[in-house]
């Protein structure tokens, strides 16, 4: 069964000084959240980015992914702390996004460090959002097993 998901946007003015909004609205998760070019390529000032919603999606999807990895091999973690930084920059083709760098701290019993590394990186290439970027955008993963 597809699951397919819905998010509208909104823009006023032209690109450098102009507006807009995005929203959620399949779930109402959020609404009108404000959006700038600034906030894109400056200072965010307290309005978001298609970059930052691209990280927001990339975190959780990747914890998902790494979460539903680790139990299926017989070590589900007890906890997974994950954060995802997309880099919007200015190439010789035009503004792109050129990486998307997962960090992750986890807590998982009875798994060594290596082996949680190991099932990071499987993890990252696995994930339908680093599948979706992946061949377009950088992605790497730093993964930590707390002790």
């Amino acid at each position: 069964m597809s699951a397919i998901r819905r998010a509208e946007a909104s823009w006023a003015g032209d690109l450098a000084s102009g507006s807009g909004t995005v929203s959620a609205s399949s779930s109402g998760a959020f609404e009108s959240l404000p959006v700038t070019w600034a906030a894109r390529t400056e200072s965010s000032d307290g309005k978001t980015s298609p970059e930052e919603l691209v990280a927001a999606a990339h975190a959780a999807c990747f914890s998902m992914a790494f979460s539903g990895a680790l139990g299926r091999a017989g070590t589900p973690p007890e906890r997974l702390e994950v954060s995802a930084e997309v880099t919007f920059d200015k190439v010789e083709a035009g503004w792109r996004v050129v990486s998307s760098a997962l960090t992750v701290r986890g807590v998982v019993p009875g798994m060594s460090a290596e082996d949680f590394v190991a099932a990071a990186e499987g993890a990252k290439d696995g994930c339908p959002i680093s599948q979706a970027l992946k061949g377009n955008v950088e992605l790497s993963v730093d993964a930590t097993l707390a002790s």
